[in-house]
């Protein structure tokens, strides 16, 4: 079964980017507190600083990890298992369901978002992008 998940680079960039707001919340926080803002705005950067960290790490764990949570690059399970599912005890079925395709094994994925397709489609169904000539 093909599932989806992001490329290391953008994962990569998103834990820096992460940081970066994380760096900002600090840097809000010690400002407003500094002026003398209601405790509200201080909040702000509180929060700011905690979802930069969460992120950050996230991002982190996708970019370096072996097995990376689900979201943008197509693989193939025997690539990469998807670990959500692992840690869930989901256990996903290889097998399709059954329909007229199904069983003449006539079916592909697009390679933009993952949607199973019938034999002889040009455009994706799900994500509406023209798919590559088949070999």
């Amino acid at each position: 079964m093909k599932s989806v998940k992001p490329g290391r680079g953008p994962s990569a960039m998103g834990a820096v980017g992460s940081l970066f707001a994380a760096i900002f919340g600090v840097i809000w926080t010690a400002a407003a507190a500094s002026m003398g803002a209601p405790p509200l705005f201080c909040l702000f950067g509180v929060v700011f600083v905690l979802v930069g960290i969460v992120q950050a790490i996230y991002n982190f764990k996708n970019a370096t990890g072996k097995n990376r949570y689900s979201e943008f690059d197509i693989v193939d399970s025997q690539e990469e298992p998807d670990p959500l599912a692992q840690r869930l005890d989901l256990e996903r079925e290889e097998t399709a369901p059954e329909d007229s395709n199904a069983d003449s094994g006539d079916f592909r994925y697009c390679p933009y978002c993952g949607a199973r397709l019938g034999e002889g489609f040009t455009f994706c169904g799900k994500c509406g992008k023209r798919l590559p000539e088949e070999p």
